[in-house]
């Protein structure tokens, strides 16, 4: 009964696109930075890692959030620079879905949107405090990388090849 509501609940999740400054956008980044702020040695601060909304805005990226009910549970960004593989930035998803697959889920739909752009990979990185993170990438297909940018928080650098 209980793999039943759980994928009852995972079903009515709704991914869609959204602007960085939507309020939906607004709550999930607020909600990672204050997860992320209690887990990393030392807190976190969003100005020492920036992303600016136009880098995740169309056509320099894209944002997404899922919801429940029309409440926001998780968000992904990706970046499309110039010549470089995309960048995918602000993975989150809330302690009460955890375990709906909705990572997963945000991850592949990251995937598929820098794959329609024809984009031979996709980056990102991520920091030691955050073991089902890098559970989640690994297990997607990510390979570990030598760094590929300064990230202050970041101790692991991950990429995958869309082709």
């Amino acid at each position: 009964m209980a793999e039943t509501e759980r994928l009852l609940t995972a079903s009515a999740v709704e991914v869609a696109e959204r602007d960085p400054g939507h309020p939906d956008a607004r709550f999930c980044l607020q909600a990672y930075f204050g997860e992320i702020a209690g887990r990393f040695d030392g807190g976190f601060d969003p100005a020492r890692s920036p992303v600016r909304e136009e880098q995740l805005t169309p056509p320099a990226g894209l944002f997404l959030v899922a919801a429940l009910h029309g409440e926001p549970v998780g968000c992904g960004g990706i970046k499309f620079p110039a010549g470089a593989p995309a960048y995918i930035k602000r993975m989150w998803v809330s302690p009460a879905v955890r375990g709906l697959g909705l990572g997963r889920r945000l991850l592949a739909e990251l995937e598929d949107r820098a794959a329609a752009r024809q984009l031979p990979a996709v980056q990102l990185e991520t920091n030691r405090a955050l073991p089902e993170a890098i559970a989640l990438y690994r297990s997607a297909g990510y390979r570990e990388v030598p760094p590929f940018n300064d990230e202050p928080y970041a101790h692991h650098w991950f990429e995958k090849s869309l082709s």
